[in-house]
């Protein structure tokens, strides 16, 4: 995937991502105050529409926003691009930096590894 969100747009998805299926009003209702005009969110719905992250089909006089693309794929593919980019498509030097800073302890580096050697 190579379109990214915006902060406001993953903050649309997140909703979706936890809610399911939804009408642009249910939708607004769904954020918290002060909440966006209508048209506000409508407009960026098309946008995630547009970007491949929703499908919409239409009911009754309205149209239900599906998700497209679950939540692990995307922040799979979010890490992903920051593994290419800063790491050299290398996730060991990844887990190397967060072990190094002490974000990754020992424990947690053994759970990792069991679970690469059960999928074997």
């Amino acid at each position: 995937m190579k379109q990214q969100l915006t902060a406001k747009e993953e903050a649309l998805m997140n909703i979706f991502w936890e809610k399911g299926d939804l009408c642009i009003r249910d939708l607004v209702e769904s954020l918290p105050e002060p909440r966006p005009n209508y048209k506000t969110v409508a407009t960026q719905v098309g946008f995630l529409e547009n970007k491949g992250f929703l499908r919409r089909r239409p009911v009754a006089n309205t149209f239900i926003y599906e998700v497209a693309i679950t939540e692990r794929q995307y922040r799979g593919s979010t890490v992903g691009e920051v593994v290419s980019r800063y790491y050299g498509n290398s996730y060991a030097s990844l887990v190397s930096q967060f072990v190094e800073e002490k974000k990754l302890d020992v424990d947690e580096l053994k759970a990792l590894i069991e679970q690469i050697e059960n999928q074997k």
